[in-house]
C-alpha cells in the first residue's frame, strides 16, 4: 500500500470548509467514479484500489488517501490531481 497525505490551512468558516470539501467530492465522484460519505467533519472515501479521508477542523483541511497495490504504479498522477483539486478547492 501507499499513502498520499495532504494538509492546508483553509482560512474559511466551518459552513464554507464543508461546501467546498462537498464541491470536491461531488466533482471527484464524477471524474473518478468515488462513493463517498461524512460522518461529522469526516469524509470517507472509496472505489476499488483507493480509499480514504477528508477531515475538517476551525483551521485546517487534511487528506489521506490509501492506495492498494495496483495503484501504487499512478500514485503521482493521483496525487498532482489532489493538489489540482486542493488549489481550486481550498487555496492559499
Amino acid at each position: 500500500m501507499s499513502d498520499i497525505d495532504i494538509r492546508r490551512p483553509h482560512g474559511k468558516s466551518r459552513a464554507e470548509a464543508r461546501a467546498s470539501a462537498e464541491h470536491m467530492a461531488s466533482e471527484l465522484k464524477e471524474e473518478f467514479d468515488l462513493d463517498y460519505a461524512w460522518d461529522g467533519d469526516v469524509m470517507r472515501f472509496q472505489r476499488p484500489g483507493v480509499s480514504g479521508e477528508l477531515s475538517l477542523d476551525a483551521k485546517e483541511v487534511a487528506l489521506h488517501i490509501r492506495l492498494g497495490f495496483l495503484l501504487f504504479a499512478l500514485k503521482p498522477r493521483i496525487e498532482r490531481e489532489a493538489q489540482r483539486f486542493f488549489d481550486e478547492n481550498f487555496p492559499i
